[in-house]
């Protein structure tokens, strides 16, 4: 069967009428650092028409994010550029994205996300939910941000709706992005459905998994894949956007890059085959992350995954 695709990177309208592109370029290297690594994929993305890249301060790579994007000739205003405050610096947001933007050097941020809900001191300790500061008053200190106009919008980053119901009700400004763990396997369809109704955009992380990623050899995908003639990662992604979510996957090699941008359209049938996949036996999971524990439970960061509303399998 012929493929067909879209003729350009759609572009997202968030809550406050900036424009997003639906692809970007996730710029965590699978390490910490790796800045040369980094600045080279962000380099080769910007050639072949990458215009939305996504790092964050806990990558250690926002320098060489920045310099790849001032030296490339691309006009700062066509560029959508993403960073994240860490979880250790939820005490200090002003200091923190000021630290961030200097690192970058590239005039404003578009978009800051607080990477994480729960906060960390300087030791690493997981501060509980009622310590201070909660989630809900790191947001507090970055709505002020806003008012410096050097980040045109704030969102956040693996929240769930157990943990947005706890943080709406007490803001000014709605995120207008929910950055998560998002593809066939964990397609998050209540997540979706909540974040849809209040006004919030999800963007997908990890919308390939990771290294040996089982989506990539999954029965349906492959099928699909084979159908148009294209790889598993352009039908991956063409899914994601097709449902009205945007992606941020990773990739070094610039053919994997130029696929990655080349959106497929799906047909009914084969859009619904993959909504389908959640519901067989095992593949309602996380692929992105390497199981931690809390307290004997599952968990991230100092926090269990019931405490961060998550419910889903774990590989």
């Amino acid at each position: 069967m012929t493929a067909e695709f879209l003729t350009s990177t759609p572009l997202i309208t968030l809550n406050n009428g900036q424009k997003m592109p639906a692809v970007g370029l996730g710029c965590w290297m699978g390490s910490y650092g790796e800045g040369e690594r980094c600045e080279q994929m962000v380099r080769t993305a910007l050639k072949v028409g990458y215009r939305h890249f996504d790092t964050a301060a806990g990558y250690e790579n926002e320098e060489y994010t920045g310099k790849a994007l001032r030296e490339s000739g691309v006009p700062r205003s066509e560029i959508f550029l993403t960073t994240k405050l860490a979880n250790t610096d939820h005490h200090r947001v002003k200091e923190a994205f000021e630290a961030s933007l200097a690192r970058l050097n590239c005039e404003y941020v578009d978009l800051y996300l607080m990477h994480w809900p729960q906060a960390q001191d300087e030791n690493g300790r997981a501060l509980k939910q009622e310590e201070s500061p909660t989630f809900v008053e790191t947001w507090k200190e970055m709505e002020k941000l806003l008012d410096t106009g050097k980040v045109k919008s704030i969102g956040i980053s693996n929240f769930s709706i157990k943990t947005l119901d706890a943080l709406l009700p007490h803001i000014k400004v709605v995120p207008v992005v929910n950055q998560v763990q998002l593809h066939p396997y964990l397609p998050q369809l209540d997540l979706l459905k909540y974040c849809n109704s209040k006004g919030i955009h999800l963007t997908a992380y990890s919308p390939l998994g990771q290294t040996d990623s089982p989506l990539f050899t999954d029965e349906t995908i492959v099928r699909i894949a084979e159908k148009y003639g294209v790889t598993t990662g352009q039908v991956l992604l063409g899914w994601g956007v097709q449902r009205g979510t945007s992606v941020v996957p990773k990739s070094e090699k610039e053919e994997r890059l130029r696929a990655n941008l080349k959106l497929l359209k799906l047909d009914s049938e084969d859009f619904e085959a993959i909504n389908a996949i959640h519901r067989q036996p095992g593949k309602n999971k996380n692929v992105a992350f390497h199981m931690g524990y809390v307290d004997g439970k599952p968990g991230m960061f100092g926090w269990t995954y019931g405490q961060l509303g998550w419910d889903y399998d774990y590989d």
